[in-house]
């Protein structure tokens, strides 16, 4: 291999010929008129310095020993596409032409050539690849450019998607704080109005009962009396759901209240031979809330797990903590709650259940709002349902 020194080099050309006269001829032709020449005497050789110096033509001769120029031809093409190729060639019969252009070159000149036309032909050549690899780094760069805006648009759909669910979750809490709000208005007038005449009939009663000594009309009226008291416990769940009653507020072990609201319900787990599993992660520090109405939180929602498990069912109760909130999550394996009905769980009086007030997940919400936590559904199927808690570690 030869080259010609690259001072003000118009561009870099391969001339590959295995007659030496041609070879060394046509590198004086090109290397006059300003181009950075590079020879070799055989098609490998050839490959070997396109693979080193990487020129952007090679002149290369159709009929070559040891490998022949269409094979060099198509091996260039495929290894350095970059590389454009003319070829030599002492025939000129147009099959020959048509394959030539089939496996890839840009043109072929016929030997023996004109050298001007020789030099016009590589500089049709070169321009042409030149605006061919600008195209090429054009489409390039608008294939790169579209795959940016689809990520683009696909970032975008997903900040909205997320924002729109944000807003959604918003927009149920606050619905759902003008409800509480809305039965706190309510509960205080109707545990107004309704206790009076309540109080009135419970006195009255009770002096009935004074005077009465048959054992059956005494059964009535003590069935009366607990009629009253259920009145009353309904008004006191009520305004429970609707406002913060008298609080006490003390440093609380979140995992003993649970520990000891699950050891109340012994008695119910044990009858429906309900398993309970516990997974305390880690134990967070006590934090400042009154102990019952966080034990209420757990009250409620194990009440609701175990009324809707069979028997033999799973009660988890899984305890942990991060940088900022304490997380509970009470799971069952009830039969989980109908998608229709999860927009409505936390509304005051919704029920499922035929002797249930559908209070005891407002009083959760409300007392979970108190300490602004959350608390949702985080699953819900066939397996069972689970309720996630979270409550700041500390006050706010």
């Amino acid at each position: 291999m030869t080259t010609s020194p690259e001072k003000q080099s118009r561009g870099r050309v391969l001339i590959v010929d295995d007659e030496k006269v041609i070879l060394d001829l046509t590198a004086i032709i090109l290397k006059n008129r300003g181009y950075q020449i590079f020879t070799a005497l055989n098609a490998r050789e050839g490959l070997a310095t396109i693979e080193s110096e990487r020129p952007e033509l090679v002149l290369l001769d159709y009929m070559m020993p040891d490998m022949d120029g269409l094979t060099a031809l198509k091996e260039i093409r495929r290894r350095f596409p970059e590389t454009y190729v003319i070829m030599f060639t002492g025939k000129g019969s147009e099959e020959i032409a048509v394959e030539l252009m089939k496996a890839g070159a840009s043109d072929y000149i016929l030997k023996p050539f004109n050298n001007q036309d020789m030099v016009e032909r590589i500089e049709s050549v070169l321009k042409l690849r030149a605006v061919e690899l600008q195209n090429r780094a054009l489409l390039s760069e608008r294939e790169r450019l579209l795959a940016e805006i689809a990520q683009w648009n696909r970032d975008l759909e997903e900040r909205v998607q997320e924002k729109s669910e944000a807003l959604r979750r918003a927009q149920a809490e606050i619905v759902q704080s003008e409800k509480l709000a809305t039965l706190g208005y309510l509960s205080a007038g109707m545990a107004h109005e309704i206790r009076n005449p309540l109080n009135s009939i419970a006195l009255f009663v009770q002096l009935i009962r004074s005077g009465l000594e048959d054992p059956e009309r005494l059964d009535y009226v003590d069935k009366i009396l607990k009629e009253v008291d259920r009145i009353d416990g309904i008004l006191r769940k009520l305004l429970d759901a609707a406002k913060r009653p008298r609080f006490e507020i003390s440093e609380v072990r979140v995992d003993r209240i649970l520990e000891n609201t699950l050891e109340a319900f012994t008695p119910q787990l044990r009858q429906k031979k309900i398993k309970v599993v516990t997974d305390f992660r880690s134990i967070p520090p006590a934090i400042k809330a009154d102990p019952m109405e966080i034990e209420q939180i757990f009250t409620n929602l194990f009440l609701n797990s175990i009324h809707v498990m069979e028997e033999e069912g799973t009660l988890a109760v899984q305890l942990d903590q991060d940088d900022h909130y304490i997380n509970m999550r009470v799971s069952d394996t009830g039969p989980g709650i109908p998608p229709e009905n999860l927009p409505n769980i936390f509304d005051p009086f919704f029920t499922t259940n035929s002797r249930g007030t559908g209070l005891g997940l407002s009083v959760v919400l409300r007392i979970v709002k108190t300490y602004k936590g959350k608390i949702e559904v985080e699953k819900s199927d066939s397996s069972g349902t689970t309720f996630s808690v979270r409550l700041p570690l500390t006050p706010q």
